[in-house]
């Protein structure tokens, strides 16, 4: 929906954040992804953190609020659902994205840009 709304609406050049306006621990994120999955925690590796790590991600979506007025409409935990079901639901295009002809063909394109 968000997309779409810039893509129909939004100046071009412009910047649109998009978010669901929720901060959660990247821990809690793998945790919640893993309960969804139906797996468990003991698949959770930590590793020491690289140079220059991000201790924080957060989304200004004021911009596309209010100059499109679009803002999210599920909360986090809906949308987290629904984004891994569409991925359970859709895994021919997925693996397709994985393969190596898709990933040098990325390559190729971004290389050209």
């Amino acid at each position: 929906e968000a997309l779409w709304r810039v893509l129909a609406d939004g100046d071009v050049g412009a910047v649109y954040n998009i978010g669901g306006e929720s901060e959660i621990p990247n821990l809690e994120l793998v945790r919640r992804l893993l309960a969804l999955l139906s797996k468990p925690d003991s698949l959770i590796r930590f590793v020491t953190d690289r140079p220059g790590h991000d201790r924080r991600y957060a989304m200004d979506i004021s911009r596309i609020r209010s100059t499109l007025g679009w803002s999210p409409r599920r909360d986090f935990a809906t949308g987290l659902s629904a984004t891994v079901e569409w991925y359970l639901s859709h895994r021919t295009w997925w693996e397709r994205v994985l393969s190596e002809a898709y990933r040098t063909a990325a390559a190729m394109y971004l290389a050209e840009r």
